[in-house]
């Protein structure tokens, strides 16, 4: 089985608030998507997350009509869209290395 037979990830319970809200997996994974697209979309929108927070924390540092917990909800959702991307990758990053630890 190579990674290109992979052909959708469905969303887990609870990612919605990290990742937007739940969709239908052909809208998150269009058919012939591959498992690599749908990381790589992953990891955009956490990008975008991040951003929007930056930009939040400079708009809040040149005025002062942003409000402070915006900048604050703004930075936690970029924080935890972070963190479940690193949980991600390691579960990857495990689960490759079980995979060629294996005897043929």
């Amino acid at each position: 089985m190579s990674i290109e037979a992979i052909q959708a990830v469905s969303p887990a319970i609870g990612t919605e608030r990290l990742f937007g809200p739940a969709a239908p997996s052909a809208a998150i994974a269009p058919q012939g998507a591959s498992f690599a697209q749908v990381l790589m979309d992953g990891v955009g929108k956490v990008e975008t997350k991040m951003a929007a927070a930056d930009a939040q924390v400079r708009a809040f540092a040149i005025d002062d009509s942003v409000p402070l917990h915006q900048v604050t909800f703004a930075l936690e959702d970029a924080r935890l869209s972070l963190e479940l991307m690193v949980q991600v990758r390691g579960r990857l990053i495990e689960g490759f290395q079980q995979i060629m630890g294996m005897q043929l």
